[in-house]
């Protein structure tokens, strides 16, 4: 139990600096981000429920106030904003990016990290994404998607990072991937 605390807290801070990257703001209210790469990571390293619960635990800490986000936002009121669907989200992308991981144990690491973060990290995280664009920004579907297609360079970027980094780490210290013991 102190373990999994102890990898959940420093996932959510991970998720937390990767904040700290300068946001690129949008005209459409949802910048383009780092911490959908935390999110990533938080799957294919601690697998679906711990990774799951590091997503969850950030997102509950910036809901009560603390500004995790990137540009330092963080409250109640970011459930009102065009992000909304995308945090909210969080938990969901990592809890299926671990759980794509951990049913994908015997293909190589690299295209199980791969096919992981792009359902999981982008496929599922623009789902309700999209659904928050529409409810709190007042855009139809099509819109939502045409706006959400700026995101996909650098969520593809992103996987291509997720992949690099969870393959060292495995390369260097097996044990250390949750999802592929």
């Amino acid at each position: 139990m102190e373990k999994t605390s102890v990898l959940v807290a420093l996932f959510a801070a991970l998720i937390a600096v990767l904040g700290l990257v300068p946001a690129f703001p949008l005209a459409l209210g949802v910048p383009i981000t780092a911490q959908s790469l935390g999110i990533m990571l938080c799957g294919t390293i601690l697998g679906s429920k711990k990774g799951g619960l590091a997503a969850l635990f950030f997102i509950v800490l910036t809901l009560v106030g603390l500004p995790l986000l990137a540009g330092g936002r963080g409250g109640i009121g970011l459930l009102a904003g065009p992000s909304a669907g995308f945090i909210i989200g969080f938990p969901l992308a990592a809890y299926v990016t671990g759980w794509l991981m951990e049913k994908t144990k015997s293909v190589n690491i690299q295209i199980s990290v791969s096919l992981s973060t792009i359902v999981g990290g982008i496929v599922i995280l623009y789902i309700p994404g999209l659904i928050g664009m529409m409810i709190n920004a007042g855009m139809s579907l099509n819109a939502a998607v045409v706006a959400v297609s700026i995101y996909l360079p650098g969520d593809i970027l992103k996987v291509i990072l997720a992949t690099v980094v969870t393959g060292a780490i495995f390369k260097a210290r097996p044990a250390s991937v949750l999802t592929r013991d």
